[in-house]
């Protein structure tokens, strides 16, 4: 395994919790990784595996799954097609891309239930209707997102190993880098900014010398393999999943960021694209952000279904995605952004990114706006709100994304007169050095992920 993932330490967890009695299911994008890792574990942790690709196993196989009333010959079956020995409680079975066959998700109950192997099943689209309206959902299951390599991720596989500890150890004594190793560290958020999190443009990064091109290789047959699932998965509504897909860059680059369903098509509702919306959530693919009408109270409670922002999944597909071959080498973008003059679409970017991190550790996006009648517009403005995650005593933190380091605090200001009770912190996260001003704790980039950290 080539880059370390911190998601091989919950795979242990769960061997270890669970000892066979639930299968593990590990959801994700496609390409970022699942089938590596699982692979991995099974050589490391097991005496044998089998890995069971439904992208192209065989119908011996499929027919085997209809038969269970004997196991014995259906594990004799998969020994024979795969030319591996089974070991009781020492053979990790692995169901890959089991959403092509939810037959074998079903399986599960009974194959957890003999008890003689562990089960991994990875997959994306686990949760759309077609994947799961002919089956019963074994509760014999304990489920686990995936995401993308994260910076911590990246810096390691860059070799920065130390600069990680030194950015943890200053953002808990609630200090600045110093000055030159700020400049490094801002210096390696941006390439991670550019390259994203999909482990072959991350490796092809590294490998390429570093060059932003070859990653922008990998991450537009990426790109490609998304819009062909959406044409054969999305089924129905796939030309409205593919219009949203699209357009994710067009919305994020202006003020608001959210989803404007008349661009796309006149008289649209999100009634009607509440399943296009939900295939592009689910497959992870993207991450919705929904306004928040009263931070005052749980989130969940005052979510907005109709003010909807889209940000990509990941960072680096967004730029190959907002941005084609002989855009990147007119404008010279990669030199643009390193060098932070590239304001509108670097924005766009840091939020995306931001966003990334928040989903990437469990949690829902949400945003706060206020429209000030008087005014004529939205006097308040929250890009991000997460919470304490209390339930006797919910404390909220708001969050601004600022990319350039000429700012206001207005919107913060103003949300703090508004809920001032129930705030707990309040962050800007801005390309400068880390500083506090009052209440307002002002984070580089690069610290953010230990603010989020469980």
């Amino acid at each position: 395994m080539e880059i370390k993932r911190k998601i091989y330490n919950k795979l242990l967890e769960w061997k270890n919790e669970t000892n066979g009695t639930k299968a593990l299911l590990i959801e994700g994008a496609r390409r970022i990784g699942k089938s590596t890792i699982v692979e991995e574990f099974g050589k490391n942790e097991y005496q044998s595996y089998v890995l069971v690709d439904f992208n192209k196993v065989s119908k011996n196989v499929r027919e085997s799954f209809e038969q269970l009333n004997n196991l014995d010959i259906f594990f004799q079956t998969l020994s024979l097609e795969y030319n591996v020995r089974l070991h009781e409680r020492d053979t990790l079975i692995i169901f890959d891309e089991i959403q092509k066959y939810p037959v074998a998700r079903e399986a599960i109950k009974y194959l957890v239930a003999d008890g003689r192997y562990d089960y991994v099943e990875t997959g994306s689209l686990i949760s759309i209707r077609e994947n799961v309206e002919s089956i019963t959902i074994p509760s014999e299951e304990r489920k686990l997102k995936m995401y993308p390599i994260d910076f911590e991720e990246f810096l390691d596989y860059m070799e920065e190993e130390i600069l990680i500890d030194y950015i943890k150890d200053c953002f808990e004594k609630g200090i600045a880098l110093e000055q030159s190793m700020h400049k490094k560290a801002m210096h390696l958020f941006k390439e991670y900014l550019l390259v994203g999190g999909m482990p072959q443009a991350v490796v092809a990064f590294k490998h390429g010398g570093r060059d932003f091109y070859k990653a922008d290789i990998e991450k537009r047959d990426i790109l490609e393999l998304y819009r062909d699932d959406i044409k054969k998965a999305a089924k129905k509504y796939n030309s409205r999943v593919s219009a949203l897909f699209e357009n994710v860059p067009a919305y994020l680059s202006t003020h608001e960021k959210r989803v404007v369903l008349s661009q796309l098509e006149t008289g649209a509702t999100f009634a009607k694209y509440d399943d296009p919306l939900f295939w592009l959530d689910d497959s992870m693919i993207c991450n919705l952000c929904y306004k928040c009408n009263d931070p005052n109270v749980g989130f969940a409670l005052n979510k907005n279904d109709s003010w909807v922002k889209c940000y990509m999944g990941d960072t680096g597909l967004l730029v190959s995605l907002a941005f084609n071959e002989n855009e990147i080498t007119s404008q010279n973008l990669y030199k643009q952004i390193m060098d932070e003059k590239l304001s509108l679409n670097e924005g766009m970017l840091y939020e995306n990114m931001i966003a990334q991190m928040i989903v990437a550790s469990g949690r829902k996006l949400y945003f706060y706006t206020h429209y000030s009648e008087e005014k004529h517009r939205n006097d308040i403005e929250i890009d991000f709100l997460i919470s304490n995650e209390s339930k006797t005593n919910f404390k909220v933190l708001p969050i601004e994304v600022k990319s350039s380091k000429n700012y206001t605090t207005t919107s913060l200001d103003r949300f703090a007169e508004s809920f001032g009770k129930k705030i707990m912190a309040k962050y800007i996260i801005h390309p400068k050095m880390f500083a506090q001003t009052g209440e307002v704790i002002k984070l580089p980039p690069y610290m953010f992920p230990f603010v989020i950290a469980k």
